[in-house]
């Protein structure tokens, strides 16, 4: 194996190993990390190592700000943001089938490439935008009638949240511009993790406030939207 390849088994290691140590991920959500994180790695390389570190780091930033606050008002998620393999997957398994896709299919290798970045575009918003905009919201509505309902309540937003959202697809736009060079996939990345963003929220004040889905699948969905989303913003 090249230098390259001994890098990425450091860097990999050492991150499972820190994940689970500093009690971010369970043990199995630590080895789930690091399969799709090798799978990210195979089709997109550190460029795509970085956008599903960045997501990661957001997250688990986003989730741990002001916690007791979230606890106060019952928005705080489970285990302390301890996330499970499930979440793993519901997060970033969308953007580990691409990268796998981009491996396997090198002709098609940017197009899953983009897909992998809009997938991730997605989750990030919508981590950002549920953890910060229950803090920072002001009014909240529903999705679905645009009418006031009840803050951390599934399917509603706040504008502050969105626009929280949309900074952090933007955020991960940009990084994958950094990797892949600007163009203009960097806007659709940015409008696909929007719609997805949204379309989680739908989700949520649909299938899963009737008990039909769990969090995880409304999570995997939105981040499956956006990947989609992407592949047809491209044919435009």
């Amino acid at each position: 194996m090249g230098f390259s390849s001994w890098l990425f088994i450091i860097i990999l290691f050492a991150s499972v190993f820190v994940s689970y140590k500093t009690n971010k991920l369970t043990l199995t959500g630590s080895i789930t990390g690091g399969v799709v994180a090798c799978s990210v790695f195979f089709g997109g390389g550190y460029t795509g190592l970085f956008l599903l570190g960045s997501f990661f780091l957001l997250g688990t930033l986003a989730t741990s700000w002001k916690i007791r606050v979230k606890e106060t008002l019952g928005a705080a998620e489970d285990n302390k943001g301890r996330r499970t393999a499930g979440q793993v997957i519901a997060n970033g398994g969308v953007a580990g089938i691409m990268g796998l896709l981009a491996f396997i299919f090198p002709a098609e290798q940017r197009l899953f490439q983009v897909m992998m970045a809009a997938a991730l575009s997605s989750a990030t918003a919508d981590t950002l935008s549920s953890e910060l905009g229950t803090l920072y919201g002001k009014k909240f509505y529903n999705i679905l009638n645009f009418q006031y309902d009840k803050r951390g309540e599934n399917g509603v937003v706040s504008i502050e949240g969105i626009l929280i959202g949309i900074a952090g697809s933007t955020l991960i736009a940009t990084i994958y511009a950094l990797g892949v060079g600007w163009g203009v996939n960097v806007g659709w990345i940015i409008i696909a993790g929007t719609i997805g963003n949204i379309a989680d929220s739908v989700f949520g004040a649909t299938l899963e406030r009737k008990g039909y889905v769990k969090n995880n699948t409304v999570n995997f969905l939105n981040t499956l939207v956006a990947a989609l989303a992407v592949m047809l913003l491209r044919k435009l």
